[in-house]
């Protein structure tokens, strides 16, 4: 037996432990983000008096707030180290989670009206004051979960990189980022039934102290590969294997200097990656925001009902199966065809662009069956997630290990301001498009449904065009010195 197979066989896996770790607290970060599209239509909305527009200028403020956040919590990381820099993002949001309880009593102490109808009563302006004062409320709650759930992303590709080898880099965070659907993939089967027997506010709350019980194992797992206890010298060197060239970074564990912030929007990479995030991002969250909301409007099928949660489940379990294989098959392009690991990664997103196109058929579909665009929706977020494991791997094949979770950051930023646009633009259509009826058309279909099919056209074609600009600002492998 070789040595290097003896090596394989004694060496400690507790990277894949972390990786674990990585996507409970991706799962978590999910749960919290989907209390509110979950509670919104069935019971914020006719408690408060909202209208789509209202709830799009919420998911499009989190968005924007979220992109600001994220433009700087990689430099935080990066700075404060990614043990206690995860340690605060996650015990942030999990407050932000918390807090969202308070708004209906917070709305009834600054309006004097203990609810939407006994503010009716008194009037029209009392009853706009009491809707419009739950909405900069729940805008307030959202600001602190951005906060915290900006620093999510980029503290876990850096522990990625740490722990991962360039060509585990894509599968590990393909794996993690699987919290994502199935944090979406759990929350349609507690948060309705949570909201439902208890109230909307305790779905909150008991979603929320997830992420304080996680900070507790967190503390106690995790530290660099070079210091801890649970890493051996096999382990390391499998962890290293792409670090020969960069011997003093083994030999003396020196932290490798740091791109300055601003000379990092000098290179092309780092618009590369800005440009797979622009458009994509705001699709994920756009089914994730707006899917129940969706099927309640669309087929009169409430979140708490159990066709509800059904269709739901179903979507959200196609993305988690499918997009485990996402990070596979670079993977497979690298250990199989010999490919270089960044080409084969470029060529799994340009395959993962191709699937979003199936959103295209879910409004045409859906008139025989809610069904069709549970499962075509599912298809498209699949491709979304599967892109999205890629594309976060390719900072570390560009960008020098000190500067990743900043560049990670950047990109998460491109991606929160094109969010707030795609939820912005789908509140004002959803409201505009209802308000219309019969005048507002679009591809046989009026109304409403005229509005989600035009938005499902824009969710298909966002990839494809995403690659395509990648690929012409960065043709070809090109990594970055510090």
């Amino acid at each position: 037996m070789s040595n290097q197979s003896t090596q394989t066989k004694l060496m400690t896996n507790w990277r894949w432990w972390l990786c674990s770790l990585l996507f409970v607290a991706t799962t978590i970060n999910y749960l919290d983000r989907q209390v509110l599209s979950l509670t919104y239509e069935e019971f914020i909305k006719p408690e408060f008096g909202w209208t789509d527009d209202d709830y799009g200028k919420i998911t499009s403020f989190f968005s924007i707030f979220y992109a600001i956040c994220c433009l700087f919590a990689g430099k935080f990381i990066d700075w404060m180290g990614t043990k206690k820099g995860y340690l605060w993002s996650i015990g942030v949001w999990s407050a932000g989670a918390c807090l969202h309880a308070l708004c209906g009593w917070g709305t009834s102490l600054l309006t004097g009206s203990p609810d939407l109808a006994a503010a009716t009563k008194i009037g029209s302006n009392a009853a706009l004051a009491f809707s419009t004062t739950s909405v900069y409320l729940f805008l307030f709650c959202r600001g602190i979960l951005a906060l915290g759930e900006s620093g999510n992303f980029p503290a876990a590709i850096k522990v990625t990189a740490e722990y991962n080898p360039k060509k585990d880099r894509a599968y590990s965070t393909s794996l993690f980022n699987a919290g994502a659907s199935v944090g979406a993939l759990a929350a349609p089967l507690c948060i309705p039934p949570l909201a439902k027997s208890l109230g909307w506010e305790w779905a909150f709350i008991v979603i929320g102290a997830f992420g304080f019980l996680w900070m507790f194992f967190w503390h106690f797992m995790y530290d660099k590969p070079e210091k801890s206890k649970h890493v051996n010298q096999a382990e390391l060197d499998y962890i290293h294997q792409d670090d020969e060239a960069e011997a003093a970074e083994k030999a003396a564990l020196k932290e490798e200097k740091a791109i300055p912030f601003l000379k990092c929007f000098t290179y092309r990479q780092t618009w590369s990656f800005i440009c797979g995030k622009l458009l994509t991002d705001g699709v994920w969250w756009f089914f994730l925001f707006w899917a129940p909301s969706y099927f309640q409007n669309q087929f009169g099928i409430k979140a708490s009902e159990p066709l509800g949660q059904g269709l739901i489940f179903t979507l959200y379990a196609i993305v988690t199966v499918v997009s485990i294989f996402g990070g596979y098959l670079p993977k497979l392009f690298v250990e199989k065809r010999g490919m270089h690991p960044y080409s084969g990664r470029m060529l799994a997103m340009l395959i993962f662009a191709f699937l979003p196109l199936v959103a295209l058929a879910a409004q045409p579909l859906g008139v025989q069956s809610p069904w069709w665009p549970a499962i075509l929706i599912g298809i498209a977020a699949a491709g979304h997630q599967a892109w999205s494991a890629n594309l976060f791997s390719t900072i570390g094949d560009m960008f020098p290990k000190s500067t990743i979770a900043t560049i990670t950051g950047v990109g998460a930023t491109a991606g929160g301001a094109g969010s707030m646009v795609i939820q912005f633009v789908a509140g004002k259509l959803f409201t505009h498009a209802e308000e219309a009826g019969a005048a507002f058309q679009f591809m046989g279909f009026e109304g409403k449904p005229a509005g989600y099919f035009i938005m499902f056209c824009f969710c298909g074609i966002a990839y494809i065009i995403s690659w395509i600009g990648m690929k012409l600002l960065v043709p070809k492998y090109s990594p970055i010195k510090a």
